[in-house]
C-alpha cells in the first residue's frame, strides 16, 4: 500500500466499492489503495492472492490488456446483531459481466463475475473475485 495520508473515502458502502473498481479499471492504482486498510487482501481466482491493486494489475497482464465490468447488480449487509465477527463489517457483492481484450489485441466479452467486498472502518480489507474468464479461456 501506498505510505502517506488516506482520501475521505465515500461514506456509503456500495459508492467506495464502485470507486475503487472505477480507479482499478483506470489504473489508478496508488489512489485505489488509498481505499484499502494496510493488511487488505485481494484474492483472484484460483486462490491467486494480492496485497496491493499495482501486484493485482502486474499479475494480471497474463490474461488481458485492459479490463472494465458492466456491473448490473449490488447487494450489501451487514452481520445481524449477535452474528459476524463483531467488528461492524459491512459486505457488498458486486454482479456482472467483464469486457477486455486479450494480451494478442482479441477482444472478450460477456464473461460472468462476482465480487465480494469486506468493509470495515470505511476501508476495503477483502476482495474476493470470481468470475468465468479460466473456464472461457480452456475452451478457446
Amino acid at each position: 500500500m501506498p505510505a502517506g495520508p488516506r482520501r475521505q473515502a465515500p461514506t456509503d458502502p456500495r459508492a467506495l466499492v464502485d470507486r475503487y473498481l472505477r480507479l482499478c479499471e483506470e489504473r489508478r492504482l496508488d489512489e485505489a489503495g488509498l481505499l484499502l486498510a494496510p493488511d487488505a487482501t485481494l484474492v483472484f481466482p484460483g486462490g491467486e492472492r494480492h496485497a496491493s491493486p499495482a501486484a493485482m494489475a502486474a499479475a494480471a497482464r497474463a490474461s488481458y490488456r485492459w479490463v472494465r465490468k458492466r456491473r448490473d447488480r449490488w447487494f450489501t449487509g451487514t452481520a445481524d446483531e449477535g452474528e459476524g465477527d463483531g467488528t461492524g463489517a459491512v459486505t457488498v457483492v458486486s454482479l456482472g459481466t467483464l469486457h477486455s481484450e486479450d494480451p494478442a489485441g482479441r477482444p472478450f466479452d460477456g464473461i460472468r463475475y462476482a465480487d465480494v467486498f469486506v468493509l470495515r472502518d470505511g476501508l476495503i480489507h477483502e476482495q474476493h473475485v470470481y468470475n468465468d474468464l479460466p473456464r472461457t479461456r480452456c475452451r478457446t
